[in-house]
C-alpha cells in the first residue's frame, strides 16, 4: 500500500497538492541522538515521543546542517549551507537578522502555497536591519519578514538576554517609561549556567512576564490556542522549544522527575509539551491530515546539566562520538522522527541519509511548489516509502571551528583537521568541556587521543567508515589516503 501511494505520488504530486496537509515542525534545542526512549534512553522517560515513533517512521542517520544553534536553524529555513553565509557560530545580543528575507524560506515558500503559518520558541537568528537593533521599537525584519503570520517567543537563548518575550514585532509588557537598556544585570532570576553579562537592566515590567520555569506551558499553550484558531487550514507550525539547552528549568511538576537531574527533567517537560501538540491535533480531528516532523536543532551538550546526566547513566548521544559543537556525529546527527496517518508506514525505521536542509525542497514538493533550496533536496520518497538507492549520497556538515569543515559520502565522513572541533575545556565542571577532556570524563575512545589528550602523532586529518565503526573509535585516513584526497577535493569545489 505504501509503495502503491509513493508512485502516485511521484507520478502525479498534485493529487495530493491539491488538499495539503498541515505541518507541524518541532524543532528541540540541544535534544541528543540518545536523549530519548526510541533512540535507546533509559533514565528518561518520553512516552509522548516515543508514540509518535511508533506511529511514523524513526530515522538513524538524519543530521542537523550544523552542529551549532544559529547555524542549523538557519539552514533548515533557507535549505542553504550556513558556510556559505559565513555563519559557524550562535548569533547573540545584539545582532541583526542573518537570513536574507528576500529569499524564500520554508515558511514564505509555504504561505505562498496557501498555509497559515506561525513559529513559537526560540528564534535565535536576529532582528533588524542594523548592527544593533532597537529593542524599544519595532523589532524588523525578523520572523515575520520571514513568511510567517505570527511569532511568539524568546528572541535570543534561554541562557543570554535580554530575557523577554517577544511577539511580533515587539518586546512583550515594554513600558516607554522604563526601556530596556543593554548592559548591567536583568532583573531576572539566576538559574546554574544562566549567563548574565551583558544583560539588559531596567524594564522591570517586561523582565517580571518571564519566567524560565514557565517556558514550556506559555509555549505550549500559544501554540494550541493558535492551532485552534486556524483548524480550517492548512497550517504550518514551527514549535522551536527552548528545551533542552541550557539552564535547565522545567515546571514545577517535571522537577525531579527523571533519573538524570534537571537535564532530564527537561526532556520530561519537552515530551509532556509534545503530547499536548498531539492531544490538540486530536482534539480537532486534525490527526490524519497532519504531517508532524520532531527533531534536534543539534548534539547534546556535555555542560554542567550534561555531566550530571552522565554521571547518573545518562549517554546523552547514545553510542555516538563527541557533542555539540563537534564534527564527529554526536555534534550533529540528531533524532528525526516523522509521522503522518495513512501515508508513512507506522512502526517503521529508515537509515536514508537526510538533513533538516532538506526539508524546504521536500515540504515544497509536497504542497505543489516549484520552489527549491540551494543544498536542500527533495527526501519525500524517504518520509512516504524506502528507496531501494540513497537519496542523499552526500552532506556537508558544519561544527563551530571552521577549519573542521566535514563532509559525508555514502558511509564514509572526512573532517579536514584534527580534533572535533568543538569546545575544548579539560575539566570536569566546566562549561565547556569537549575534545579530548570530553574523552576522559566519557570514557569514549579515539585513535587520535590517549587518555584525553591528542597524540602527537595523530594525522592532520581523519577519515571515518561509518558503515564500519559507527562509534568513530579509529581514524583510518592513512590506510585510505586516496579516499581523503578525493572527499578533499570534493568538499573544497563544494565551498567555491
Amino acid at each position: 500500500m505504501m509503495r502503491l501511494l509513493l508512485l502516485l505520488f511521484a507520478l502525479c504530486p498534485s493529487l495530493f497538492a491539491a488538499e495539503h496537509p498541515n505541518i507541524v515542525l518541532i524543532l528541540a534545542d540541544d535534544l541528543g541522538y540518545g536523549d530519548v526512549g526510541c533512540y535507546g534512553a533509559t533514565k528518561v522517560k518520553t512516552p509522548n515521543i516515543d508514540k509518535l515513533a511508533s506511529e511514523g517512521r524513526r530515522f538513524t542517520d538524519a543530521h542537523s546542517a550544523s552542529a551549532v544553534c544559529t547555524p542549523s536553524r538557519y539552514a533548515l529555513l533557507t535549505g542553504e549551507y550556513p558556510f556559505r553565509k559565513n555563519l559557524w557560530g550562535p548569533v547573540m545580543n545584539p545582532s541583526p537578522l542573518v537570513v536574507d528575507a528576500s529569499k524564500p524560506t520554508l515558511p514564505s515558500m509555504l504561505k505562498r502555497q496557501g498555509y497559515s503559518t506561525a513559529c513559537f520558541g526560540k528564534w535565535h537568528l536576529g532582528f533588524g536591519d542594523r548592527p544593533k537593533p532597537d529593542w524599544n521599537a519595532d523589532l524588523k525584519p525578523g520572523p515575520l519578514e520571514c513568511g510567517f503570520d505570527h511569532y511568539f517567543g524568546i528572541p535570543v537563548v534561554n541562557s543570554h538576554p535580554p530575557f523577554v518575550w517577544v511577539e511580533d514585532h515587539r518586546v512583550v509588557g515594554l513600558d516607554p517609561a522604563d526601556p530596556l537598556k543593554y548592559g548591567g544585570k536583568a532583573q531576572t532570576r539566576m538559574f546554574p549556567e544562566k549567563m548574565f553579562a551583558p544583560a539588559m537592566s531596567s524594564a522591570k515590567a517586561a523582565h517580571a512576564l518571564y519566567n524560565e520555569e514557565e517556558h514550556g506551558a506559555t509555549l505550549t499553550e500559544k501554540a494550541v490556542n493558535w492551532m485552534r484558531g486556524h483548524a480550517d487550514g492548512p497550517f504550518f507550525v514551527y514549535f522551536a522549544t527552548p528545551h533542552i539547552h541550557h539552564p535547565f528549568t522545567p515546571g514545577a511538576k517535571f522537577k525531579g522527575s527523571s533519573e538524570a537531574g534537571a537535564y532530564g527533567d527537561f526532556i520530561q517537560e519537552f515530551d509532556w509539551m509534545v503530547g499536548e501538540m498531539m492531544r490538540t491535533l486530536d482534539e480537532l480531528k486534525l490527526r490524519e491530515n497532519t504531517l508532524v516532523i520532531l527533531t534536534s536543532d543539534n548534539g547534546g551538550m556535555l555542560n554542567q546539566g550534561g555531566q550530571q546526566a552522565w554521571k547518573a547513566g545518562h549517554r546523552l548521544n547514545g553510542d555516538l562520538l563527541g557533542f555539540k559543537f563537534d564534527a564527529w556525529e554526536g555534534g550533529h546527527r540528531v533524532p528525526f522522527i516523522a509521522r503522518w496517518p495513512g501515508m508513512i508506514e507506522a512502526g517503521s525505521v529508515s537509515d536514508q541519509l537526510i538533513c533538516q536542509i532538506d526539508l524546504l525542497s521536500t515540504f515544497a514538493t509536497l504542497t505543489g511548489s516549484d520552489t527549491r533550496g540551494p543544498d536542500s533536496l527533495d527526501v519525500l520518497p524517504a518520509l512516504l516509502g524506502q528507496p531501494e538507492k540513497p537519496l542523499r549520497t552526500e552532506l556537508v556538515l558544519a561544527p563551530h571551528k571552521k577549519t573542521h569543515l566535514a563532509l559525508r559520502d555514502g558511509p564514509w565522513l572526512y573532517i579536514g583537521a584534527r580534533g572535533g572541533g568543538g569546545f575544548n575545556a579539560n575539566k570536569p565542571g566546566e562549561h565547556g568541556l569537549g575534545g579530548g577532556g570530553a574523552l576522559k570524563f566519557t570514557g569514549e575512545t579515539n585513535s587520535d587521543f590517549l587518555n584525553g589528550k591528542l597524540n602527537p602523532d595523530a594525522p592532520d586529518q581523519q577519515l571515518y567508515n561509518l558503515a564500519d565503526d559507527p562509534r568513530q573509535t579509529t581514524n583510518v585516513i592513512r590506510e585510505h589516503p586516496e579516499i581523503a584526497k578525493r572527499m578533499a577535493q570534493r568538499l573544497a569545489a563544494i565551498q567555491q
